[in-house]
């Protein structure tokens, strides 16, 4: 019998992708929560093979009935702000959303007689300042959040890890590092590249890249190695658990900047943009993810030049 899949947040770049990794698999039903104002974009190419349904997080009753019209088996939590730079000019935003929206969705699954497996998705900037020390960083790292959004997922974080102990929530807890692909929104830095590079390739812009901070060093997987991971992490992972997923490499932003220029065939000037500069930015996260993989398996599969490629010819099919 499939199992009935609930994907918050389905119309994201994470959630479009799980939900086509799933349906790629076979067995599943798959309901995917949207707001109203959604953009379907991401979804377009499977929207037929899946049931959308309005409501949002913030609303508990909005929760309440969809809990109870789905009754689902798995609960893939995506839903959220999660652009950094705008959790600083939408703190109040960004906390209530993540928050008060996952604790709706567990207040949801508690006082409904459905008893899924909610797969929490964290952020590797849950651990925020790192130590030199400190890397790769394992799961017992201390959490020094320094963006509202960080702090954001450590609450999430931490209130589901209180809802397993408190009444038995079955939830697992991933800290997913960076990820990018097809489909990243265009405010992200390594999709900003892409589409940056993609107009000047294309004419429709000056041979001239605006970036912020180049130096920052971060831990990249493709997204859909990512979502493959997702459902490892309801398969395999433990309930009260919390897994880091990565690569365990470190890519600084230059580099990666480096690898998509060097797939372009124009020459393209690099200029530093105050305004893409964070109040606040993490130096470098590299991971450890030697848990996750022990209970799993998972390991990426994706090399990282197949992804900006890809990332590349999303754009240039989207230009």
């Amino acid at each position: 019998m499939a199992k009935r899949v609930l994907i918050t947040g389905i119309t994201g770049f994470a959630g479009s992708h799980l939900a086509e990794h799933l349906l790629g698999r076979g067995g599943f039903e798959i309901y995917g929560l949207y707001r109203w104002r959604s953009r379907t974009e991401n979804i377009q190419g499977f929207k037929d093979k899946i049931e959308l349904l309005e409501g949002d997080i913030r609303d508990a009753s909005s929760m309440r009935s969809l809990i109870e019209k789905i009754k689902p088996d798995w609960v893939f939590h995506l839903a959220a702000q999660s652009y950094v730079p705008m959790s600083w000019k939408a703190p109040v935003e960004t906390l209530s959303t993540n928050i008060i929206g996952e604790a709706n969705l567990f207040e949801a699954c508690r006082k409904t007689d459905c008893d899924p497996l909610i797969h929490i998705a964290g952020s590797s900037e849950e651990y925020g300042l790192v130590h030199p020390d400190e890397v790769p960083i394992a799961e017992t790292n201390p959490l020094r959040p320094l963006s509202p959004y960080g702090v954001s997922k450590v609450a999430q974080d931490l209130l589901a890890f209180q809802y397993f102990k408190s009444y038995g929530l079955k939830v697992i807890r991933t800290r997913a590092f960076n990820h990018t692909g097809p489909r990243r929104g265009e405010v992200f830095a390594t999709s900003n590249f892409a589409r940056q590079i993609v107009m000047i390739e294309k004419g429709k812009a000056e041979p001239l890249i605006r970036v912020g901070n180049l130096d920052a060093v971060r831990d990249f997987s493709d997204v859909r190695d990512i979502a493959r991971a997702y459902t490892l992490a309801l398969e395999k992972g433990e309930p009260g658990e919390v897994y880091n997923i990565c690569s365990g490499k470190g890519l600084k932003i230059r580099q990666l900047l480096d690898m998509l220029l060097a797939q372009s065939k124009v020459d393209i000037e690099i200029k530093e943009d105050p305004a893409r500069m964070r109040p606040s930015d993490v130096g470098f996260l590299i991971g450890d993810a030697t848990r996750f993989r022990a209970k799993t398996g998972w390991k990426p599969e994706i090399p990282f030049e197949q992804t900006l490629a890809d990332l590349l010819d999303f754009w240039r099919e989207r230009v």
